[in-house]
């Protein structure tokens, strides 16, 4: 059987409604088609997904025409799992081109892409060896390659929130790869053909060895954002538009990132997120959940400084200042004087704040306008109302 072309808009609506109304049907949380790497070695072993167009929380419609054109193209959907990754064929791409008939003339730049997805792939041959189409019905640990990428991407591209998407277990998932420009490969094929490849010349320039690919191996980012080294940034972080991140010691790992104009010479754990008009100083490094934070996400306010080779362990709110190397974790004795304690409570009258000298760092956290240093001649971290504007270079991050 098959989709009969769809001439009006009308009837695309029409055949939408009727696709929901089956019983069993469940509209997905996320889905995309995508072109997969597969093992030099074992061609079953997906090694990377990349995916053109990535749907989250969106696109209902396209999401119902794909899943009838699967089950039209004699595939059996398990609408029961949290997810669902099959190989799509050229009967798919058939019947998705005849339901969205009515929009391939108007489908270009950013209008109707799932429809362009369908275009490209009805002008492609022998798409059953190098396609797939992944479907996510509940945000619960990934069960494949497809799904952890799915994710990522809607990371990256700013879908899904920083926090937001349950990746655990995806380090189990995905293999350790060489990466080689874009592509991956399997370190038990170079091993198994290291003696002929060394020999021909063959032997690829290897990149990195990660189970995550590079940030901009996948995702073109804002004309505003800088990203001066590729290595810098892994798949499944996110960079808000105006973020600049310099070579060296930077680094921003999957699930966290930026939530606006960031200047980034430091390190941005995962699950450590920056707000808009910070700077995190070179080799700063705010901490991630598996260390050092006993499992406490990092958020960092706006307009806060981390200065250089300091150390953040904990939330800080907006206008805050780490001084150079000093190291802020929970468990850090903290002396405030009573004259600082006074204008801290004034410019956070919500927090509760007990009157007395030393404080534990987890007493301050998400606290506005407060400047960490050390005294210099007595070694204590000391806290002190911010009396200094955070601002950043407009010319560099717009």
């Amino acid at each position: 059987m098959s989709i009969d072309t769809i001439t009006t808009a009308d009837e695309f609506k029409a055949l939408v409604d009727d696709i929901k109304s089956q019983d069993g049907y469940r509209e997905p949380i996320a889905f995309g088609i995508a072109r997969v790497d597969r093992g030099q070695k074992n061609a079953e072993k997906v090694l990377q997904a990349n995916y053109a167009v990535v749907n989250w929380a969106e696109n209902y419609g396209s999401a119902a025409i794909f899943l009838k054109a699967l089950q039209e193209a004699k595939c059996e959907i398990d609408f029961s799992s949290s997810e669902f990754v099959t190989t799509i064929s050229d009967k798919f791409v058939a019947n998705a081109m005849a339901a969205f008939a009515p929009y391939l003339a108007e489908a270009t730049g950013d209008a109707h892409r799932n429809v362009q997805v369908a275009k490209v792939l009805s002008n492609l041959e022998d798409i059953g060896k190098d396609f797939r189409i992944t479907f996510i019905f509940e945000d619960t640990n990934p069960q494949s390659v497809e799904a952890v990428y799915l994710k990522l991407y809607a990371l990256s591209l700013g879908k899904a929130e920083l926090r937001g998407v349950n990746l655990n277990g995806a380090f189990g998932v995905l293999s350790n790869v060489a990466w080689v420009g874009t592509t991956p490969y399997e370190l038990e094929y170079l091993r198994e053909n290291e003696i002929e490849m060394k020999l021909t010349g063959t032997f690829p320039t290897i990149d990195s060895v990660d189970k995550f690919p590079r940030y901009l191996q996948h995702v073109i980012p804002a004309d505003n954002t800088r990203i001066l080294e590729a290595s810098k940034v892994r798949m499944g972080a996110q960079l808000a538009a105006g973020t600049t991140v310099m070579p060296g010691a930077s680094y921003i790992n999957f699930n966290a990132g930026t939530l606006g104009a960031v200047m980034v010479e430091g390190r941005i754990s995962s699950s450590a997120i920056v707000g808009a008009g910070s700077d995190v100083g070179g080799g700063a490094s705010i901490l991630g959940v598996l260390s050092g934070t006993d499992g406490n996400p990092i958020s960092i306010g706006e307009n806060t400084l981390l200065g250089a080779n300091s150390v953040t362990g904990l939330p800080l709110g907006d206008a805050c200042i780490v001084d150079a190397g000093v190291t802020i974790l929970a468990g850090t004795k903290v002396e405030i004087s009573a004259d600082e304690l006074a204008k801290i409570k004034s410019a956070n009258p919500e927090a509760s704040l007990d009157e007395k000298s030393i404080f534990k760092g987890a007493e301050l956290q998400g606290l506005d306008g407060i400047h960490y240093r050390y005294d210099s001649t007595t070694g204590k971290a000391i806290a002190r109302r911010s009396t200094r504007e955070v601002k950043l270079n407009s010319e560099l991050h717009k």
